[in-house]
């Protein structure tokens, strides 16, 4: 399959701003904001709420965030809106209880604050002190507030992954009341209202975002989370602020691309970026064998790296960034075979999550995370607020020694990293994916078609994909690749030693991908992912 197949591939192209998502209402939203004058950080606000609404078993309110934030002029910057672990909860305790692990579902799950708000809320602050930020919160939230209360049409997406986890999640609280359609997952097309959550959101939009941690509001997500069996407290929420915090940067041949510190995996994305930068040669194929070979083999060294150091940075000594030294990189790219495929072990596993990027009319770009971890989290859904309670706090380990061990106030490990890249020649580019394993591994496919062999935004997202690792349902920590990539590619990359796998055309497994690429004038160029319910909006 040559590369020519896919450059007909059109781009949604603009020139006074454009935001993608993974559903096309969010991308609406954001511009929606934009034509009414908003930035790229208010209309940002305005599409996480709205993918909120209209995508619940990917995100929400009761999940964690991250924003990387590239404005026209200074410094890009970061926040970091992820949660801590309640200040009560002890590893003792789960293992007295039988457990071997923290369950992925259910009350002890639900151990960690919601931090997506906050994010929202810091967000709005920097927007309206430094950015000229003037829109209401009323105003950005009335999308979301909509959907929630009148209903939008459900998407394939959610109606499958409803069936999917309904016998694992049916008895937990609240979600059969929240989710289901007389004791059913619903049919894709059905309305799915939510008033209490559009009732959250109308509460936010008239006492402000902090209200979700010192108001009323927080009062009564507490006295939820008490009643479900959650060990977070309203002292716990009443302790969490969003951080800013200065991202990390990998000085790469073509600029600087930047993404998220620990606790997000961002390093790893960018030592894989670091040694593609190294291993791929001019006229590589970015649908062939050796383009998959050097970037499944880089992923694999980068998560071996990430598997000893990325932890809650409170916790790390070393500096992260001297991981993206030029000569760590030299040793990491010398390190990959071109020829033979490395032993592989266990990755961390899928998760599910929406990333989205904005740019608005004065060149200002955002690049952003929002996620419950799992497919609807942990679950639980509050019964006075409606908010869906993540389980980001799964991930910690009951061994003291471990890397991320379940201690109060530890914020847990993040497989979200949203990046952006300035290059040299004036241009920049705002992308990402969701995807748990995937999210560096599809970064560094959609990064590289685009910067590296000029493909188009469209078409990059579009091109077949693979996933190293395990995804929902698939134990197996194979190669996956996407069936359309031609047989000669599949049959080289087995004669290496690669364990491949096959999966179906455009399967959502690999992610939902999306990208806006800036001209050095200007000139907006988006892509959104075919595999997801998603759109870029222009304007």
């Amino acid at each position: 399959m040559s590369t020519s197949n896919h450059r007909f591939l059109n781009p949604v192209r603009g020139r006074r701003g454009m935001a993608v998502a993974p559903h096309a209402l969010a991308a609406q939203s954001a511009v929606a904001a934009l034509r009414d004058g908003a930035n790229a950080m208010e209309a940002m606000i305005a599409a996480a709420a709205t993918i909120a609404a209209v995508y619940p078993h990917m995100n929400g309110l009761g999940g964690d965030s991250f924003w990387l934030v590239s404005p026209p002029d200074g410094p890009a910057f970061g926040i970091d809106a992820c949660g801590a672990a309640a200040a009560s909860v002890s590893a003792a305790e789960y293992r007295a209880a039988g457990h071997k692990s923290i369950p992925f579902r259910g009350p002890l799950a639900a151990n960690t604050v919601a931090g997506t708000v906050s994010g929202w809320d810091t967000a709005y602050r920097i927007s309206r002190e430094h950015m000229g930020g003037k829109l209401p919160l009323s105003r950005l939230l009335d999308d979301a507030v909509f959907y929630a209360r009148h209903g939008m049409p459900v998407t394939r997406s959610q109606s499958s992954a409803t069936a999917a986890k309904q016998a694992e999640l049916a008895g937990v609280p609240g979600f059969a009341e929240t989710y289901l359609a007389d004791g059913a997952a619903p049919e894709a097309g059905a309305l799915f209202r939510q008033p209490r959550l559009a009732q959250t959101l109308e509460q936010l939009a008239r006492a402000g975002l902090d209200d979700f941690y010192r108001g009323d509001l927080a009062t009564r997500i507490a006295a939820d989370l008490r009643a479900a069996g959650s060990p977070v407290s309203s002292a716990d929420l009443a302790a969490h602020r969003a951080l800013v915090v200065e991202p990390l940067a990998l000085k790469h041949s073509l600029g600087t691309v930047y993404n998220m510190p620990p606790p997000t995996q961002g390093l790893v994305s960018l030592l894989i970026l670091g040694q593609l930068d190294r291993l791929l040669k001019p006229g590589m194929d970015p649908l062939g064998a050796d383009f998959i070979h050097a970037c499944v083999e880089s992923t694999k060294q980068a998560f071996a790296i990430r598997d000893r150091v990325v932890t809650d940075p409170a916790y790390i000594k070393d500096d992260i960034q001297e991981w993206l030294a030029p000569g760590r990189l030299d040793e990491l790219a010398a390190g990959v075979s071109p020829s033979r495929a490395q032993p592989w072990g266990l990755g961390k596993g899928p998760a599910d999550t929406v990333w989205m990027g904005v740019v608005d009319r004065n060149g200002c770009a955002v690049s952003f995370i929002q996620s419950l971890y799992h497919e609807f989290g942990s679950g639980i859904v509050l019964g006075e607020t409606g908010i869906n309670w993540q389980n980001r706090g799964c991930s910690f380990s009951l061994d003291e020694r471990a890397l991320n061990p379940l201690m109060p106030g530890r914020r847990p490990f993040h497989t979200l990293n949203p990046p952006v890249a300035r290059f040299a020649d004036g241009r920049a580019l705002v992308y990402g994916n969701m995807g748990g394993d995937g999210q560096p591994q599809s970064q560094s496919a959609v990064f590289s078609r685009i910067a590296r062999f000029g493909m188009n935004p469209q078409a990059a997202i579009d091109a077949p994909r693979w996933l190293l690792g395990r995804t929902w349902g698939n134990a197996s920590d194979s190669l996956k690749l996407e069936d359309r990539f031609a047989p000669d590619v599949i049959e080289t990359l087995r004669a290496r030693g690669h364990d491949v796998e096959l999966f179906p055309a455009y399967d959502e497994a690999m992610g939902h991908a999306g990208a806006i690429l800036v001209a050095a004038d200007g000139s907006l160029e988006g892509g959104f992912d075919p595999r997801s319910d998603g759109g870029v909006a222009a304007w």
